[in-house]
């Protein structure tokens, strides 16, 4: 929750910086310039309403009070309350846990496994779900797109989504065609994902912080743009023109997110070959994410800034080492040194 110094009374002395909203009460809301700017980029008007009133509530965050002064049900509190914990603006009790372990294994390439659900859902809990318009509709479009009917652990698996975890329904319907077109692509037609492979996903998605049907879509179209690069990719590998299994994807995904060009794929596969005698994925994407880091993605780039300290072509020798033009003479010295005992020598015998 934000500290509760970012409260100031008006007539204090000390500067503040931001932005200050007049209250009836004739108290000020100070709104810093980095929690403006977040709120601002994401454009989510429930998120800066309901930041507002945490600020104005000092940072207690109890949702009783902020849903009765807000006027909203729990759903719309708790999809507000996603989004900021998306942008780091607040911390969800219940799932603190989970954002940290989440972050953790941002790197890893793998999708998070989701927590055990704080709710259970109960037969009686699902059909008054049902009973919402919105719900009931969001559950009729995922059966069309998965071709079959919702047992009631998947319906609870939904519900979850929608409810705990506070995707909107719109997001959810995207959320499920996405997996069902990657299953397909990675596993082939007919093929569907489980529910619990969704769940994963929609955990996934609420880290990064897609809440809404604009930065969903963008992300979808973002992945298929970066999928298109696999099969060359797989080529380079010396993978055949197989589709690469889903742990071989995501570090596929990821390098091709990285702008490299091919060569500089080319010579860290070398790289792993040379070091491992064959392909590595853990060693090679260490590779290029090093030079991701360093911001060298040609083959140019590469060569000038990886570059051992001290090249082997300008690197002095050693104080009284003795370099190849020296070793030459002291050669040549010795063979003349020689010669003059075999010439001694066979004065001697004669």
């Amino acid at each position: 929750m934000p500290e509760c110094d970012e409260i100031r009374r008006e007539g204090r002395p000390e500067a503040v910086s931001g932005y200050t909203l007049r209250l009836p009460e004739e108290e000020s809301v100070v709104l810093s310039g980095a929690a403006a700017g977040r709120l601002i980029r994401r454009g989510d008007g429930d998120a800066a309403l309901l930041y507002i009133a945490v600020l104005r509530s000092r940072g207690t965050g109890d949702e009783n009070a902020l849903r009765s002064a807000l006027g909203w049900p729990e759903d719309r509190l708790r999809r507000a309350f996603t989004v900021l914990a998306g942008e780091g603006l607040v911390s969800l009790p219940q799932e603190a846990g989970r954002m940290e372990q989440e972050a953790a294994v941002a790197t890893s390439g793998r999708a998070p496994e989701p927590p055990e659900r704080q709710v259970e859902y109960t037969r009686a809990d699902m059909a008054r779900a049902l009973e919402g318009a919105e719900f009931a509709a969001l559950t009729s479009a995922v059966e069309g797109k998965l071709g079959k009917k919702l047992t009631t652990p998947d319906l609870a698996t939904l519900l979850g989504l929608y409810d705990q975890v506070g995707l909107p329904a719109d997001v959810i319907f995207l959320l499920v065609g996405f997996c069902a077109e990657r299953t397909v692509q990675q596993y082939g037609p007919g093929r569907r994902p489980t529910l619990r492979q969704i769940e994963r996903e929609g955990y996934a998605w609420a880290r990064l912080g897609l809440m809404t049907q604009e930065s969903a879509a963008a992300y979808i179209k973002d992945y298929q743009q970066r999928r298109k690069a696999l099969p060359e990719l797989m080529k380079l590998l010396r993978l055949g023109d197989r589709q690469p299994g889903p742990s071989e994807e995501r570090y596929l995904l990821s390098w091709a997110g990285m702008g490299f060009d091919q060569a500089v794929i080319e010579l860290a596969y070398d790289k792993t070959l040379l070091k491992c005698k064959e392909l590595k994925w853990p060693y090679m994407n260490k590779i290029l994410t090093s030079w991701h880091q360093k911001g060298l993605h040609t083959l140019s780039e590469v060569e000038a800034g990886d570059r051992p300290a001290g090249n082997l072509r300008t690197r002095r020798a050693p104080e009284g080492a003795t370099t190849a033009p020296d070793r030459t003479a002291e050669l040549q010295r010795m063979d003349r040194y020689l010669r003059r005992m075999r010439e001694e020598q066979g004065k001697e015998e004669r």
